[in-house]
């Protein structure tokens, strides 16, 4: 998707996400730039009219207008979906400028059913640098407990997986140096 939809489309499914379906007087000639005024962002009109063309015609929104006079825009479940994987993609973990002190101890046992959710969630803490202590426990320094929380969630798997907070891992001198944590 991120090949095929650019910044603008990616904030307007972003944006119809948090929003939900939007509905704007169609009739006016600045519908675009209402829109875009909604969504508190300046875009080029045509550059915004060209991303909405290309999301309506990949049915990942709907654009329709109303006897009313009123244009309705709103995420399709296409659309929902590649929000969702939109998201994941973009998910990221904060580092703070200080450590809290904390290691955040992520286990889980998945079954083997459930194999690709696995090794989605394992190659998205590696991606996040997480330290593999174990085959199914990995360890970072910083919060990381809602992205991990949306990951689990978005692939099913949130019974198999455990945070633990703790204040320290016996020979942690591998991790703190991995980290750069003192």
């Amino acid at each position: 998707m991120s090949k095929r939809f650019g910044g603008i489309a990616k904030d307007v499914l972003y944006w119809l996400l948090v929003s939900g379906v939007v509905a704007i007087a169609a009739t006016s000639p600045y519908f675009g730039i209402n829109l875009m005024k909604r969504m508190g962002r300046e875009y080029e009109k045509k550059k915004f009219s060209n991303a909405l063309h290309r999301l309506k015609k990949s049915r990942t929104i709907i654009l329709e207008e109303r006897e009313d006079g009123t244009c309705v825009v709103e995420l399709t479940e296409k659309g929902r979906k590649k929000t969702e994987k939109l998201k994941y993609n973009d998910l990221r973990i904060q580092k703070p400028e200080r450590w809290d002190g904390l290691w955040r101890v992520v286990i889980f046992d998945i079954p083997n059913k459930k194999k690709i959710a696995r090794e989605a969630l394992r190659n998205k803490l590696k991606e996040w640098d997480f330290f593999q202590l174990q085959e199914s426990v990995l360890v970072c320094p910083w919060p990381c407990e809602k992205e991990i929380g949306f990951v689990v969630e978005l692939l099913g798997i949130h019974s198999f997986v455990n945070i633990i907070k703790a204040k320290e891992i016996q020979n942690d001198a591998k991790l703190k140096a991995h980290f750069k944590v003192l």
